[in-house]
């Protein structure tokens, strides 16, 4: 199998003949480019965090915090990035974390995301908020292993049924969002009274569920205002408590993993309640302000996980950002902001040059610090 470096090696040699790349290789001008091609209504969406931002900027500023130490003369001419996650061998730790709005940054941003998973062989966390219904975004992702992830509705017989649809459409994992049951307060949106799911974007989901359909024709209504009011009623449960762990278990016989998991008592609850894994995440800072850097909670995760699967999202922005994730016992890591960007930027295209630019450049960085495998990246993130 070819290097994920490999990909800089092309974009080098493409050069010889007089060509150099269209898209960004950095975040930095990936941003600006992707602020510049999205309406602004829908930029405050994507890129906006809750409060003033400040949680939202620590999490990646945070990443600073921690480095890689090199070690050299360890024969690491060749890289092995694959990683074991709930029965999948994967050949890369990356995944793509669930966004809710594909279908609003780009035409068909969801198949499209879908279709440059499964052109890289990156996951995709399809999102419950979709243009595009969950069975056409797996069919889309082609022979790459997908994870479902679920806003568990307030009607519980709702829940099971998208659990079902997934579990059907061939999806390998659920993953069950817990920090978004209310939004949180996001002032780029309320200055724009933006809330694309009232308007009835990314709704597609709920609108072809023949219990979300009964539930509406209950209501006295058919579609369009009737149908967005019936789901802001429905898309949060504030009733959920620790007890609903073997009502989720008991929907699926699919692994369940718990994003939103920042305490290490909550992922041992989590896991005594039956669930598979964790996901450590504070959501890129979009939900709550005021709160700990996900990758500062990461270490903690892991012990308590004593060796279920944790999944780390929230400020990655690089290939380094993934490699110090992994390096504190992370087992596989979610990128999201990033490849919005590049849907927004260049559609498939653009999400599969920021997988294989984020790879490339977590393989050349191996390579450089001596590492042959993740296994032995393990504990060798310090501290600056």
């Amino acid at each position: 199998m070819a290097a994920f470096s490999d990909y800089q090696l092309g974009i080098y040699l493409a050069g010889v003949a007089g060509s150099a790349p269209d898209l960004p290789m950095g975040y930095a001008e990936l941003e600006r480019r992707g602020a510049e091609a999205l309406d602004p209504a829908v930029l405050g969406y994507v890129a906006g965090g809750a409060g003033d931002g400040a949680t939202q900027d620590a999490n990646v500023a945070a990443f600073g915090g921690y480095g890689i130490m090199p070690r050299m003369l360890r024969g690491a001419t060749e890289r092995d990035l694959s990683v074991d996650l709930l029965g999948l061998h994967l050949p890369s730790p990356l995944l793509l974390a669930p966004v809710g709005v594909l279908g609003v940054v780009a035409d068909d941003g969801d198949l499209q995301t879908a279709r440059a998973s499964a052109a890289t062989g990156v996951p995709m966390i399809a999102s419950t908020l979709s243009e595009a219904p969950l069975e056409q975004v797996r069919e889309a992702q082609g022979g790459t292993p997908g994870l479902f992830q679920l806003y568990p509705p307030a009607d519980h017989e709702l829940a099971e049924r998208l659990v079902h649809r997934a579990e059907t459409a061939g999806y390998s994992a659920i993953v069950i969002t817990l920090d978004t049951w209310v939004n949180g307060w996001r002032p780029r949106d309320l200055e724009r009274a933006y809330l694309p799911m009232l308007q009835g974007k990314c709704l597609a989901n709920y609108l072809i569920d023949e219990r979300f359909r009964t539930l509406l024709a209950e209501s006295g209504g058919s579609g369009g205002e009737a149908a967005v009011r019936l789901w802001a009623s429905l898309f949060g449960d504030p009733t959920m408590t620790w007890d609903d762990l073997a009502r989720f278990r008991s929907m699926t016989s699919l692994p369940v993993l718990l994003k939103g998991i920042c305490d290490p008592d909550d992922a041992k609850r989590a896991l005594d309640g039956g669930m598979d894994g964790i996901v450590c995440s504070n959501h890129g800072g979009r939900q709550a302000n005021g709160g700990i850097p996900a990758i500062e909670c990461l270490e903690p995760i892991v012990v308590a996980a004593e060796g279920a699967p944790v999944v780390f999202d929230s400020g990655v922005r690089s290939g380094v950002d993934v490699l110090k994730a992994l390096g504190l016992g992370a087992t596989a890591v979610a990128v999201g902001r990033p490849y919005v960007h590049g849907l927004a930027v260049a559609g498939q295209r653009g999400v599969e040059h920021v997988v294989r630019s984020l790879l490339a450049e977590a393989d050349l960085t191996m390579a450089v610090d001596g590492y042959r495998d993740i296994a032995a990246l393990r504990g060798e993130v310090r501290r600056r």
